[in-house]
C-alpha cells in the first residue's frame, strides 16, 4: 500500500488490516510512517502492519524498497498504488523527471513491474491503482511528458499523470491476458474528491489555499468515504475475476474515450521503459 500515512491510503491499509490481512504500508517519512503504523495496529488490534519506507521522487528508492520486500515476503495477494503528489510549479525528481508526473505514474510503473514476478507467483492476486476523474479532460503527449515544451499548468499535469494511470492499467491487464493470466486482475479507481494532503508539498501558496480553505470544505468527501472503492477492490468476492476495468463509487464505469487508445496504451507502456531504464517480462 503506497502512499500509506495520510488520507485515503492511510484509511485503506487500516479497514484491510481490519479485515486480517498482513499489510505492508510503503511510506516516504519514516517518522510519520511508524507514528501511523502504530495507530493503525491499536485501532484494528492486528500486529501484521509493517513499514517500509520508499520516496517516489527517487527510482533509487523504489529499487532498494523492493528488494528489502523482496527479502522480508514471498507472497503479495494485492498492491495498491495510491501514492500521488500535485506540483503546482514545474520541479524535477531526482531522476530528471517532471515531478507530479514522474511520482504519480513513473514510480508505480517501476514498483508494480519490479513486483510483477512475485505478484504472478502469488496468484490469485489484484492490483488496484489510485487515478481520478480528472482524467476525463486530459490528454497526453507522449513526445513531451515531462512538461518541457508547453507552460506548465498543475492541474493539466497532474490530469495527464491520473489518465497515464489508467493507460497503464489496460495495457497491463492486456500484457497479462495475453500470456494466459487470468489470476491476476488490474484495475483502476476514482475514489472521488477527497479531504487529503494532496497538493501540501507543491511549493505555491495560491495552490495551497484553494484547496484547503475554499473547495475541500464544499465539495471534498471523507478520508473513510474515499477509500472504500480501494477497500472494495482489494477484498470483495465480488469483484475476484474482473480486470482492466475502471471503478468509482464500487460501480464499474466507463473511463475517457482516449483511455481505450490501444497504440497509445502501448506506445505509454514502451516510453515507461526507457524511463526507468528497465524491460519487464509482464
Amino acid at each position: 500500500m503506497t502512499g500509506a500515512n495520510s488520507g485515503i491510503g492511510k484509511v485503506t491499509a487500516m479497514e484491510l488490516a481490519r479485515k486480517g490481512a498482513r499489510v505492508v504500508m510503503v511510506c516516504r517519512n519514516i517518522t510519520k510512517g511508524k507514528r501511523v503504523q502504530q495507530k493503525n495496529i491499536k485501532k484494528t488490534g492486528n500486529g501484521q502492519i509493517d513499514l517500509l519506507i520508499a520516496d517516489f521522487r527517487s527510482q533509487a528508492s523504489i529499487r532498494s524498497m523492493v528488494e528489502e520486500f523482496k527479502s522480508k515476503y514471498n507472497q503479495l495477494h494485492v498492491l495498491v498504488n495510491n501514492a500521488g503528489t500535485l506540483q503546482s510549479k514545474r520541479t524535477e525528481t531526482e531522476d530528471g523527471l517532471e515531478t507530479t508526473f514522474g511520482v504519480n505514474h513513473i514510480g508505480h510503473f517501476l514498483l508494480t513491474t519490479l513486483l510483477l514476478d512475485v505478484i504472478k507467483a502469488s496468484a490469485p492476486a489484484r492490483i488496484i491503482n489510485v487515478s481520478s476523474g480528472v482524467h476525463k479532460g486530459a490528454t497526453i503527449d507522449l513526445d513531451d511528458l515531462q512538461t518541457i515544451n508547453k507552460r506548465y499548468k498543475s492541474f493539466q499535469v497532474y490530469g495527464m499523470s491520473k489518465l497515464a494511470n489508467i493507460l497503464f492499467t489496460y495495457e497491463l491487464h492486456h500484457r497479462l491476458r495475453k500470456k494466459g493470466i487470468t489470476n491476476v486482475t488490474v484495475n483502476a479507481v476514482h475514489p472521488g474528491f477527497v479531504r487529503t494532503n494532496l497538493g501540501r508539498d507543491g511549493g505555491g501558496f495560491f495552490l495551497k489555499f484553494i484547496f484547503a480553505y475554499l473547495i475541500r470544505p464544499l465539495i471534498a468527501i471523507s478520508p473513510n468515504k474515499g477509500a472504500e472503492t480501494s477497500v472494495y477492490l482489494a477484498s470483495s468476492s465480488e469483484v475476484e475475476n474482473i480486470s482492466g476495468k475502471y471503478f468509482c463509487k464500487k460501480q464499474e464505469q466507463p473511463s475517457s474515450e482516449i483511455s481505450y487508445d490501444r497504440d497509445l496504451q502501448k506506445r505509454l507502456w514502451e516510453v515507461s521503459e526507457e524511463l526507468v531504464g528497465f524491460h519487464g517480462s509482464s
